[in-house]
């Protein structure tokens, strides 16, 4: 009989000797089987019926997991653009705008607006025009210049031709019509009435008269602007528009522009007016037209508050300041100059009271300063105290006398305290901003 000698495993983890049990046949030449069971490590947990059964029931399904997820709140940043990045001054605007700006680099132009296609393009609309059709023209960049082009160009030589300027923020729409008035004809028939609906329908049937053979044709840079977005200016615009001898051709940018008119106003066609007391219909009968420029709108934002992230005026010079919109951006330093200049000596002395306490509180935190100004805010009780105790204002009707001016065109914003309280008053101006402004008035005292 034949026996095997012993042998030695060695765990590769532990380094230590395995147990070995030798197995002998009961005859030579069978094969011996060597059994080297491993020993079990420190710690080690041996899985139970228990534990795998667990396992094997609680198995979350695609239908769990979609109500699991739909469950949880989503995490949504409370960090704006607005709050994040202040807003550029005018003059700040105006040093980047150069420094983009680089020597020898031509601007992209459109194969469109090239020679001769622009020669094309022009004869396209005078024909397009003379079947009865209004042009509304689309697309990325200012359009302004090529339809200057077409109106010197093409339709100064077919008839009159008025241009308006829809962006301007002081335009109207009577600003239009006293425009049109002053083609030879109009002004000497008899005024009913001085109101833009009767203006329009006087220019309408001075254009729907058979001996009139020259043509209108009205340029219209952005009808999608504020002011010709009113109900008035609309009718206005579509009586006009009808007319088989005025011709609009008006510029868009805005992306919801085709939201301004309905659909029976857009598919209406011009008839010729050939009996008396006709009642005009009213649309625009638009033929759309793609007129990619990618040309800057330097020219347009000429009236827009280029410091302010809010973008242009809503309303222009006409509208009323709103204190609850006002924020950082809104009051730029010269418009802050300009109020200051206009007030009294002792207000200007309470500004440098306010300015120079906010400038404390802002310096105070240092490198956690963010653009919530209404967090450097003053009482106003300790306002009072303190305007008193520097002979500004004596009582609190002197006091809120001298902050009505400020607070009338928004230099100074008023509100609640989230602790309540009472009321606090902050100015509206950046650090960098509030110190040139008090540091101006410092010299000129």
């Amino acid at each position: 009989m034949r026996r095997l000698g012993s042998t030695i495993a060695q765990d590769a983890s532990s380094d230590e000797n395995d147990e070995i049990s030798d197995e002998e046949s009961g005859s030579d030449g069978d094969i011996a089987v060597v059994s080297t069971p491993r020993r079990r490590k420190v710690g080690a947990v041996t899985p139970t019926n228990e534990t795998l059964g667990q396992s094997a029931i609680i198995v979350q399904t695609a239908f769990d997991a979609y109500f699991t997820q739909s469950s949880v709140r989503a995490q949504t940043s409370a960090n704006v653009f607005s709050s994040l990045v202040p807003p550029l001054t005018a003059d700040e605007y105006a040093e980047a705008v150069a420094a983009s700006t680089r020597p020898g680099l031509k601007p992209i132009q459109p194969s469109l607006l090239s020679e001769p296609s622009r020669d094309l393009l022009f004869s396209r609309f005078m024909q397009e025009m003379a079947e009865g059709f209004n042009l509304l023209l689309y697309g990325f960049g200012s359009k302004r210049r090529v339809l200057n082009h077409f109106a010197m160009d093409y339709c100064s030589k077919a008839g009159y031709v008025v241009v308006a300027n829809g962006f301007r923020p002081d335009f109207t729409m009577k600003d239009l019509l006293i425009s049109i008035e002053n083609v030879p004809g109009i002004s000497s028939l008899e005024v009913l009435s001085a109101t833009v609906e009767s203006q329009a329908k006087r220019i309408y049937d001075f254009f729907a008269e058979s001996s009139q053979k020259r043509h209108l044709y009205i340029i219209i840079h952005n009808i999608d602007a504020a002011p010709l977005r009113s109900a008035k200016a609309k009718s206005c615009l579509a009586l006009l528009a009808l007319n088989p001898r005025i011709h609009i051709v008006a510029s868009i940018d805005h992306i919801n522009t085709p939201l301004l008119w309905a659909s029976s106003e857009v598919s209406a066609r011009k008839q010729e007016v050939n009996t008396s007391g006709f009642v005009p219909s009213r649309g625009f009968a638009w033929l759309w037209h793609d007129l990619t420029t990618l040309a800057s709108y330097d020219f347009e934002l000429a009236y827009a508050d280029r410091s302010s992230i809010s973008g242009a005026h809503g309303g222009g010079a006409r509208r009323k300041n709103d204190v609850s919109t006002q924020n950082a951006g809104v009051m730029t330093e010269t418009a802050a100059l300009h109020i200051l200049a206009s007030v009294t000596q002792k207000a200007q002395k309470l500004f440098v009271l306010m300015g120079s306490k906010q400038l404390e509180s802002i310096e105070e935190a240092g490198d956690a300063v963010s653009n919530d100004l209404q967090q450097f805010a003053i009482g106003y009780d300790f306002l009072f105290t303190t305007a008193r105790d520097s002979f500004i204002a004596s009582n609190d009707t002197a006091l809120r006398s001298l902050l009505g001016e400020f607070r009338d065109h928004s230099l100074v914003v008023a509100g609640q305290a989230a602790s309540g309280g009472g009321e606090i008053l902050w100015i509206p101006l950046r650090k960098e901003r509030l110190a040139n402004v008090l540091g101006s008035l410092q010299a000129d005292s």
